[in-house]
Formats: structure tokens, sequence, C-alpha cells
């Protein structure tokens, strides 16, 4: 009897958690092709390694179609069925959190760097200017005026499909001196490729407080609302369970296109490991002391049941594209539906904690390499920078890339200097990318724990006045059972 109880617990445990473990076996068992295949001898071209990736290439591209009908359908339809003044605490609750655990991951990673200096013993930096890979087309100011346009965008069409940019154009044939140079540019405006999520979101959030002001007349659109949002997550479901083969492809692929593994843990090791110890330390300590102090409950059970959502957040490297795994994650766990599908997507936009700790390492750390000496002003500039890049990076692979110029510019050090740590970012953007993820899963955890009782009180009215209207109100309220 009791090994028939104990074998259907085992067949009980796989039946629920088949999709986590045959994605973390996805991980794996890529990792092991890929050095197989790299053990070989064979040099692969990028036409080979493109074949490889080409299956994991149409999973991402089906997460990736999913982003901006799941973000604008899940915040419209969540905003829209909450009480305002409810709504309105939630929001500030997620943005308090997010900001907390950013700024907690800044300065440990600050802490980290200045210790361990990394960049003091390191032999990555032999030849300043020998690689040029980014041109500097931007200043650190004008990436944060693009962030905030970009929250009013003038085409909620295009934003879906493109963000706005800042890019200078330099003229060398201009003789007027400008700072010293004998070349001057032009400030130019251009839109890039990718949508523009930030603005999304604010654009459903505010039509989403306006369709929960007009109450009952704006019944058929949030009924069309949450009807696409629940259609999202159906197709969401469809498409993940070709994560284990997608993942497998991704990371099969990746690995066999790393340059030198010799560098990765030789010159950059020291680097390498700073950046994972930092990471490690926030999603394991920081948040979790943020989760205990938030619920009274600690994490543990929670993070086991989001194996899932980080196998896929580490085979994508995109947090953007996990959105839609992670909403499924937190419905599984029984949170109010209305909660995770306003704060999940906010966190997947706004909340980029790995992005934010990494930036502020490779920018000290470069410091270090250059010897370059960091006075206490220089740390405060580089970790409100840092801050303030991450909150402006998209959730895509390796965007932090980019804003690290931002972070950079804040020291005075050059921008083709991003290519020293090339060797080693595709790697920990997969592990920047998990921790983003799982800060997102444990903030609308936190976040519906404090707003329990708000909850209670606007579902307790509402059972009050059940009449006409009132009872189309429950319609948008069955996803909570």
């Amino acid at each position: 009897m009791p090994l028939q109880i104990r074998r259907e617990g085992v067949v009980s445990f796989l039946r629920q958690n088949l999709l986590t473990l045959l994605t973390v076996i996805g991980v794996v068992a890529g990792t092991f092709l890929g050095w197989g295949l790299r053990a070989t001898g064979y040099e692969w071209t990028r036409r080979e390694v493109m074949y490889f990736q080409y299956p994991g290439e149409l999973f991402l591209r089906m997460l990736k179609c999913l982003i901006v009908p799941l973000l604008v359908s899940s915040i419209v339809s969540a905003i829209g069925s909450l009480d305002l003044s409810l709504s309105g605490k939630v929001g500030l609750r997620a943005i308090i959190y997010y900001m907390t655990t950013t700024v907690c991951a800044v300065m440990l990673g600050i802490a980290l760097v200045t210790t361990i200096k990394p960049g003091k013993s390191s032999e990555a930096f032999q030849q300043p200017n020998a690689t040029k890979i980014i041109t500097k087309d931007t200043l650190t100011a004008d990436t944060l005026l693009d962030l905030i346009r970009n929250v009013f965008p003038e085409n909620i069409v295009q934003a879906t499909i493109a963000s706005y940019r800042t890019r200078l154009t330099y003229d060398v044939n201009d003789t007027k001196a400008i700072k010293g140079h004998l070349e001057t540019y032009k400030i130019e405006g251009d839109y890039q490729k990718g949508s523009n999520v930030l603005g999304l979101v604010c654009f459903s959030i505010v039509l989403g407080i306006t369709l929960g002001k007009m109450g009952e007349q704006s019944r058929p659109l949030q009924n069309f609302f949450h009807a696409l949002s629940e259609a999202m997550m159906i197709i969401t479901g469809w498409v993940i369970w070709l994560s284990p083969l997608g993942v497998f492809f991704l990371v099969t692929a990746k690995i066999m296109e790393i340059d030198s593994f010799s560098e990765l843990v030789g010159r950059l090791g020291l680097y390498f490991m700073t950046v994972l110890l930092g990471l490690f330390l926030h999603g394991f300590g920081t948040l979790s002391i943020l989760f205990v102090i938030a619920t009274k409950k600690l994490p543990c059970r929670y993070i086991a049941k989001m194996g899932q959502v980080m196998a896929t957040a580490f085979g994508t490297a995109s947090s953007s594209a996990t959105m839609p795994i992670t909403i499924g994650c937190c419905d599984e766990m029984g949170l109010d539906p209305r909660i995770t599908r306003f704060v999940i997507p906010i966190g997947a936009t706004i909340n980029m904690d790995g992005t934010a700790l990494y930036e502020a390492v490779a920018a000290i750390f470069i410091a270090q390499l250059r010897k370059v000496e960091m006075s206490f002003g220089k740390i405060v500039a580089v970790s409100v920078t840092a801050t303030a890049a991450s909150i402006g990076a998209a959730g895509i692979p390796q965007a932090g890339l980019v804003t690290m110029v931002m972070v950079l510019d804040t020291v005075n050090l050059p921008a083709e200097d991003v290519s020293i740590i090339l060797a080693v970012d595709w790697l920990l953007d997969r592990f920047r990318t998990t921790i983003n993820v799982v800060c997102d899963a444990l903030g609308a955890i936190i976040v519906t724990s404090l707003s329990q009782a708000d909850i209670d009180k606007t579902r307790a009215v509402q059972n009050n006045d059940r009449e006409g209207p009132a009872h189309e109100l429950s319609d948008l309220e069955k996803g909570e059972h």
C-alpha cells in the first residue's frame, strides 16, 4: 500500500511538472550537445549554426508574436475590471517594489565590484582602442529624453513595431569646433525596429482607467479586451509546449558560435563570477528577504514552481518573450488574474534588476581596467544612470549592451570599451534575464498579498450590489476562480 501511494505521488508530480522538467532537460541537453559539437574539432560555419538555431528561432518568433496583443489586452482588462482606487494602489505598490529591487540590485553590484575589484588583476584590457564596434551616436541626455518620449507615442499603431531614438549624425568636414573637436553633429530622430513596450503599457493603463471610469457604457469594450486576453493565454498554452524543443536548439546554437571558451573563463573570469555572484545574491537573497517582509511567507515553494519560467527565460534571453509564460505560471499559483495581468506586463517593461546590476558592475570593471579612479560622486552617478538605463532597456536579448554606452558616458569612458565584455555578455544576459522574470513573478505575489484586504473589500461591495449590470461584472471575475 505505501509503495502504491508513493508511485501515485510520483506520477502526480510528473503530470504537474512534466513541461518544466522537459524544458530543463532541453536546456541541459542543448548545453551538452553544443559542447559536444564544438569538441569534434569541426569549424561550424555561421550558416550551419543558423540551421541549428532555426527551430528555436521559430519558437521565439511565436512567443514575440503574442507580446503586443497579450500586453495590451491584459492591462486594459485588468484595470478596467478593478475598482479605480484599487488599481491605483496596485500600480503604486508595483512601482515601489520594482524601484526598490532595482536600487538594491545596483547597490549590491557596486558593493561587490568595488570589493572584489575584478579589473585590477585582469589582463582583458590589452589594446584600448584596438576594437571599435560601437559608434557613439547618442548622448546620455538623449537616452533619458527618449525614454520619456516613448512614454507618449505619437502613433499607437507605430508603437507596436518601432520605438523612437535620437541619433547624432557627425559631419567631419565641418570645421566648427565643439568642445575641442573639429567636428559637429546634427540631431536627428528615427524609429528603430522593436515594439515601444513602454508606450503601449502607458496607453493601456490610461485606456483601462478610462473604461473603469465610464462604467456600464464601456462594458462591450471591456468584454472584448477580457476575451482577447483569455484567447491569448490559451494560445500561449499551446506555444509553451514547444518550449523544451525551442530552448534546446537556441542553447545549442549559442554555444556552437562561442569564439573562445578560454576567454570566457580566463581573462574575464573574475568579472564573470562577480556578476554571477551578484545575480545569485540578489535573486535568492535580496528578493527573498523582501518577499518574507512583505508576505510573512518563505519564497521557496513559489520559486520551485517557476522552473518553466526560469528555463524559458534562460533559453530565450528575453523577459518580454517570457511574459506570457510568467502570467500563466502566476495563474497556476492561484493569484488574482486582474493583479497578475496588470503587474507582470509592467514588470517586464520597467523591471530589469539583472540588467541594472550588470551595468553597474561592468562600468566600474572597465574603469578599473583603464585605471580610472572612481570617486564617491562617480559611483553615485553610475548607480543613478544604471537604474535609469535598466528601465529604458528593451526586454530583448542583449539590450543592456545598448544602454551600457549610456553608463560608460557617465564616467567619461569610451563607448567602444563595451567590446571588452562582449565575450561573456551572451551568457550573462541569460542569467540576468532569469533574475528579471523571477523578480516579476515574486512581485506579482507580493502585490497580491499586500492588496488582498483591498480586493476582499471591493469584492464584498460588489456582492452587496449584485443587481442588473453588476451581474455582468462577475463575468470579468470568473478568471479568479
